[in-house]
């Protein structure tokens, strides 16, 4: 504008041109102005024009019932939407909250476009999820708050978050976000360092992240890992829950990565000392120790013998008699006396015997210490019978013939005589 315009010729006189100093605008335009009074109810700003214009508190901020002297502060310049260049008082009533809603709509269509994340303050939480502000009210479904389900979304009010928009609808002012997507970004970005890093027999720690019914999974500081129930203990695991907990630090190794799928399988029991060791260098066939039964099935029980290591008696070994079902001899938890029939060390396998571990089935100095050899032969003798037990004679020394009286007849032979001439000896 000429320095000449700025005055006009009134009367033969030179007068300020004040409506040359008013900039032009229309309803509907965004216009700049400077806070210059701030009441309950409203906020005046001085935008060039005639007269100052007027911001209810309505129109400061897409959040409800705010405080304008939280919203602006005097001095301060402000971009705001003209709603009426002069209503029914004669006032320039403007709007804070649609100027920028206009400013932030741009740069949303923009993200939705470019796939970019936008960034909002939780100003709410709703039935179902969260209300954002990006200068839009953006929905945030609960669904769609965290990659894993989130109980409590009071604990995200105040928060900002980088979300992506994946709905859009400017005639209903609708916005949709996912904080989600951009986790699974950042994760997919951070679990390929990962693969990169794992290599199969590799021992990592990690966080037991949650349990299921088939497994646990492992996080490793990004990215999941799934230990099976069979990978997590040595001995017989019914659940998960029996063996870790939620938070718990693990040791663990790596079994296998498919990094196509982006997954990892875990071991638990191989960072333990594995209980076969133990049986294959103190352990033979043909040994009796005591057991317990954990489990009875239709062919038969097994039995642990020591902790993480379970043999089979098969029903057959079960007893001396017939066994129709296993559960009629034994049952879980029973304690019981088993002989090692059979180590099957590539195989991981152990055959027992309850029947061949009986007394009447084993050789005397496998069953009893010596010391109580002695009282099984005498009572084996006042049964008038000696077992075959697979003794020596040291053991059990033969007993002499013995007459009506409790004493050895001398003035008769016994009967044995006339057979063996050593008999007659005694």
């Amino acid at each position: 504008m000429a320095p000449n315009d700025l005055m006009v010729e009134v009367d033969g006189e030179l007068v300020p041109n004040y409506d040359a100093t008013i900039k032009p605008f229309e309803e509907g335009d965004v216009v700049s102005g400077e806070v210059v009074r701030i009441d309950k109810d409203e906020v005046l700003v001085d935008i060039g024009y005639k007269s100052e214009g007027v911001i209810p508190s309505t129109e400061l901020s897409i959040r409800r019932s705010v405080d304008p002297a939280e919203e602006v502060s005097l001095g301060e310049r402000v971009d705001a939407l003209v709603l009426t260049k002069e209503d029914q008082e004669g006032r320039l009533l403007l709007s804070k909250k649609r100027a920028r809603f206009e400013k932030a709509w741009r740069k949303i269509e923009a993200a939705a476009e470019s796939g970019e994340p936008v960034v909002g303050t939780v100003i709410e939480v709703v039935k179902g999820g969260l209300i954002l502000d990006l200068g839009v009210r953006g929905f945030l479904p609960a669904s769609l708050v965290d990659i894993r389900r989130v109980h409590n979304l009071d604990e995200f009010k105040g928060s900002e978050l980088q979300c992506k928009v994946i709905e859009l609808n400017r005639s209903r002012n609708n916005v949709v976000l996912s904080r989600r997507a951009v986790l699974e970004e950042e994760r997919k970005e951070v679990r390929e360092q990962i693969l990169g890093r794992l290599q199969p027999g590799m021992v990592v720690e990690g966080t037991i992240s949650n349990i299921v019914d088939f497994g646990a999974f492992v996080d490793l500081d990004g990215i999941d890992g799934l230990i099976h129930i069979s990978e997590l203990s040595w001995s017989h695991v019914n659940h998960p829950s029996e063996v870790l907990s939620v938070g718990e630090t693990v040791r663990v190794k790596v079994l296998d990565i498919d990094r196509e799928r982006q997954r990892i399988s875990l071991g638990l029991k191989q960072t333990q000392e594995d209980p076969w060791r133990k049986v294959l260098d103190e352990y033979r066939q043909g040994e009796v120790l005591e057991g317990k039964v954990t489990k009875v099935v239709a062919f038969g029980a097994f039995v642990e013998i020591i902790p993480g290591v379970e043999g089979l008696v098969h029903i057959s070994e079960l007893a001396e008699h017939h066994v129709e079902s296993p559960s009629e001899v034994v049952s879980p938890g029973e304690q019981v006396w088993v002989r090692i029939l059979e180590i099957d060390e590539s195989r991981r396998r152990i055959s027992l015997s309850v029947k061949r571990a009986e007394a009447q089935n084993l050789p005397l100095r496998d069953l009893i210490p010596a010391e109580l050899a002695e009282g099984v032969r005498q009572e084996a003798a006042a049964a008038d019978e000696v077992p075959d037990l697979d003794v020596s004679e040291e053991v059990f020394p033969e007993a002499p013939p013995e007459g009506d009286d409790g004493e050895a007849d001398a003035g008769e032979p016994s009967e044995a005589e006339g057979q063996s001439p050593e008999a007659s000896d005694t």
